[in-house]
């Protein structure tokens, strides 16, 4: 019996949480199901599943092989694009992407539409949120992440630079004030993002020393989104990224402080599981995001 078969009918199951919901799923019986699972048992040499009349658990090899087949399914994911010259509308099949929401909104889904354009073999799979990812598990092919701080290990490729503006609604430097030095950011209400910052601001000054300014406020959030719509209300200063702040800076909207104190820059990083399974898809969208995000946004 076919093992990548039985290795989609093991995650299904697990995925699921029964043998019915994954042969609904995969539109099988649950007796083909039940034979994928054994041939899956058969292939490991032991039990994968503690089996129950209320629940299903993996065991401790369980846990390791879900991962594996999870890694196994990705793989065969790709092994359907051909590895030649493929040319401007040869790439072809499914990448999942992960990125936060307002990376996702305000940058990425235009930048996305001339790509996808070139290659309408391609599929994209948009996953945004601010959540972390685990890029096997999920069966993520590649994560954007800003940050100056990458975890020890991971595989990268630098993408960009990711400039930042600190800003606040008219309404709100009406009512408070517009801040003259960044010491005075410890008066005011500041909009922090819970994942970079919270807490400190970094800036470098036009002597070209650095000062790190605590800062606090009434909300903090994993989303810049989140944040812009809080300045816009005139709850508060927030620091942004500047394609976040764009719209608004133009408009009026909200209006930038401090310009003399350069705010601290972030980098753009594709995050992937494997240099040596790099699909040409993957590579392709990468090449393009280098592109795109190579000026400063």
């Amino acid at each position: 019996m076919d093992r990548l078969m039985a290795a989609t009918v093991f995650v299904a199951i697990v995925e699921r949480g029964s043998l019915t919901g994954a042969a609904d799923r995969l539109g099988l019986s649950r007796a083909m199901v039940t034979r994928h699972l054994q041939t899956m048992e058969d292939w490991c040499g032991t039990r994968l599943l503690h089996r129950t009349t209320r629940r299903l658990s993996l065991t401790p090899v369980g846990e390791d092989t879900l991962a594996r087949a999870r890694e196994l399914l990705r793989i065969a994911d790709g092994m359907a694009q051909p590895m030649g010259d493929l040319g401007d509308d040869g790439l072809r099949g499914r990448l999942r992407v992960a990125c936060a929401q307002s990376l996702a909104q305000d940058v990425l889904i235009a930048g996305l539409a001339p790509f996808l354009a070139r290659h309408p073999q391609l599929q994209v799979d948009l996953l945004a949120g601010s959540a972390p990812v685990n890029l096997v598990e999920e069966r993520i092919d590649l994560a954007l992440r800003i940050t100056n701080q990458l975890d020890a290990g991971v595989i990268a490729r630098r993408l960009g630079r990711v400039g930042s503006v600190l800003c606040a609604s008219p309404a709100y430097l009406a009512a408070r004030g517009t801040p003259q030095s960044v010491a005075e950011l410890a008066q005011h209400n500041c909009l922090t993002y819970a994942y970079f910052g919270q807490g400190v601001w970094q800036f470098t000054l036009p002597d070209g020393s650095n000062e790190m300014v605590p800062v606090q406020g009434s909300l903090s959030s994993d989303e810049s989104l989140i944040l812009r719509e809080a300045a816009l209300a005139g709850m508060g200063i927030v620091m942004l990224p500047r394609y976040s702040a764009r719209a608004g800076l133009q408009t009026g909207a909200l209006v930038s402080v401090l310009d003399h104190a350069q705010v601290l820059d972030l980098q753009l990083y594709g995050l992937y599981s494997s240099r040596r399974h790099l699909s040409p898809a993957l590579r392709g969208l990468l090449d393009h995001l280098a592109a795109l995000f190579g000026d400063e946004k």
